[in-house]
């Protein structure tokens, strides 16, 4: 008998994918949003047996658990913001429109803004609450978001602002003093030992 040729199975598989305009990259028939900065740019995409790593220029810009299956999708409303934002009038017919609620918080704020705004008004005000969770804390936001609701106030995008801006002002940070510093201990400490 002789021995088996056995060759190591590569790690992962490289695919040289285009950044559709929906700030999206097709891999394996499932969809992955990318930041929207790389819009109809060629990434190369290393796909692992449990992972995917979307690149540019050698720098990795995704990594995240690999979908298995077909037409599944992972987007996340950070990559694809900035651009809704610009056209809120896309946001009812997006294809990816029920990724946009982060937390059932926010997707019970889109519906009460949708009771007092209906439509692109209504849609817009959402966007500008998400666009703030973007670019700030989202915990903060939904917590804004909660708290409005329990008081049975109107969700808008200025209320949340303030409350975001006054739970922040409210936290006081303890100013830490350094204690003095007495070499003799440490001298004290040296002396026995080479003792």
């Amino acid at each position: 008998m002789r021995e088996l040729d056995v060759a190591k199975l590569p790690e992962y598989v490289e695919e040289d994918v285009r950044v559709s305009e929906w700030s999206t990259v097709r891999v394996k028939h499932c969809a992955y949003s990318v930041p929207s900065r790389l819009k109809g740019k060629w990434v190369r995409v290393r796909i692992f047996e449990d992972k995917i790593e979307v690149r540019f220029a050698d720098v990795i810009e995704l990594a995240c658990e690999r979908l298995i299956g077909r037409n599944l999708c992972r987007i996340d409303y950070r990559h694809v913001i900035w651009s809704l934002i610009r056209k809120p009038g896309g946001f009812a017919r997006y294809v990816y429109r029920e990724e946009m609620f982060p937390s059932l918080v926010f997707r019970e704020a889109y519906d009460g803004i949708q009771v007092l705004q209906a439509g692109t008004k209504g849609d817009l005000e959402y966007l500008r609450i998400l666009h703030l969770a973007a670019s700030t804390m989202e915990a903060d936001v939904a917590v804004a978001l909660s708290l409005l609701q329990m008081a049975g106030k109107a969700i808008t995008s200025d209320a949340v602002k303030e409350m975001i801006a006054s739970s922040s002002t409210s936290i006081d940070v303890p100013q830490l003093v350094s204690p003095a510093v007495r070499l003799s201990e440490y001298d004290a400490l040296l002396t026995e030992v080479a003792a």
